[in-house]
């Protein structure tokens, strides 16, 4: 009884467990991410490419996380998609269908296998614990179920694998056929016990990586996603690829505008809290491709152009997102816009307003990163992928490596 009395005595702080248990506040946000849309002329797979088969697709988070859930799109659809199974695992390469079967999880949707995800829908998997380095490898399997409509990501500058038959668990998908695009595959988002923020990178081919080599991610966006891995201050930040090769601002390409796409591949990602705009090139190029206009069509359509970047900022900073402008580079001396001295003269005009402070949050001046000293209306030779327009790797690294990090903190 003495000792008995004595514990009930003794302060509360000394019985106390020794160390409080963490207590772990689930954050998601975006790692990786495409933008969805219909695939047209050479962009599509003929028809029945993808009946009954199943499709490895190979994506890279760039943030680290405790469990991982998929988007799924069916964005182009006019009928809902049939997924008839889902599954994720560790990839072996970003170069390779097979992976480590010991890693290997069914996914679920609703606790089900299977899924009918509905026209122009998206349709998040349920999460499951995959714990993720930041670009680690990941590859998301898809059973289709019938002849899909065609949802896809044509410029993935990576490689997919596909079979006949169910090949969920196949840790090889030995015979596959392959294509470097991405399919119904929208997002992998990434749950976190820390706080997390994101970058979105939109715009068109120079964004999507066009002259970047196939799984080699050295787009700019995956430099940038490197150093910010690279930093233990910034480990937290993640940035998502939403270009499309061939956008426009103001005007429908492959794939839709910007302003159109903007709340669904921008406002919609979660965690995001910086975009990065990278548009107006095609939009530039495209005005005189067919024939010349007058100056007065030329003046217009830079009013518009920054009138887009305009509603682009404004919509932005209604979600509390910083917005970036990067300003648009050289391209003359490219043969399918042929531009002149009047598309240059637009080019200066629409970056000397992206420059000017007060406009974007911040500016990354790509132009200054990648244009001639010696004729800054064209790309530095050393940066040219060979169409005076589109980057090589070379390229690519020294814009990522131009971006200050101090942008994002």
């Amino acid at each position: 009884m003495v000792r008995l009395s004595l514990l009930f005595c003794l302060p509360l702080a000394l019985i106390a467990t020794p160390t409080q248990a963490k207590v772990c506040t689930p954050t998601w946000v975006a790692g990786w991410a495409s933008s969805q849309f219909l695939p047209t002329g050479d962009a599509a797979l003929p028809p029945g490419t993808l009946a009954d088969q199943t499709l490895r697709q190979i994506v890279r988070p760039s943030i680290s996380g405790d469990r991982l859930r998929v988007r799924f799109s069916n964005l182009a659809g006019t009928k809902p998609l049939r997924i008839a199974g889902a599954s994720i695992a560790r990839a072996r390469s970003a170069a390779s269908a097979a992976v480590d079967p010991a890693t290997l999880i069914s996914l679920r949707f609703d606790g089900k296998p299977d899924v009918l995800v509905p026209a122009g829908a998206d349709y998040l998997s349920d999460p499951v614990a995959l714990p993720t380095q930041a670009l680690d490898n990941i590859a998301v399997s898809i059973r289709y179920e019938g002849d899909p409509e065609q949802t896809s990501h044509p410029g993935s500058r990576a490689t997919s694998w596909h079979l006949p038959g169910d090949h969920l668990t196949d840790d090889t998908m030995t015979g596959a056929a392959s294509f470097d695009h991405w399919f119904n595959l929208a997002a992998l988002e990434v749950e976190r016990c820390a706080p997390a923020k994101l970058i979105v990178a939109l715009g068109d081919s120079i964004t999507d990586g066009r002259g970047s080599t196939t799984n080699g991610n050295d787009r700019w966006t995956d430099r940038l996603a490197q150093r910010l891995q690279a930093d233990p201050k910034r480990r937290h930040i993640a940035i998502v690829n939403q270009g499309i090769g061939g956008n426009r601002l103001l005007n429908d390409g492959l794939g839709p505008n910007a302003l159109a796409r903007l709340d669904r591949d921008v406002l919609a990602q979660p965690g995001v809290t910086h975009l990065i705009l990278l548009e107006g090139i095609n939009d530039l190029g495209t005005l005189t491709r067919d024939a010349p206009v007058s100056a007065a069509a030329h003046q217009a359509h830079v009013a518009r152009i920054i009138g887009a970047y305009r509603q682009i900022i404004a919509r932005a900073h209604g979600r509390g997102i910083k917005v970036i402008g990067a300003t648009v580079m050289p391209f003359i001396g490219n043969d399918y816009y042929h531009a002149d001295a009047r598309n240059e003269a637009d080019r200066q005009a629409v970056n000397a307003w992206i420059r000017t402070p007060g406009h974007f949050d911040a500016v990354i001046d790509f132009d200054r990163i990648t244009r001639d000293p010696a004729r800054p209306d064209r790309l530095l030779p050393a940066y040219d992928g060979g169409d005076a327009l589109h980057p090589s790797p070379e390229g690519y690294r020294a814009m990522g490596e131009a971006i200050a990090l101090n942008l994002f903190d």
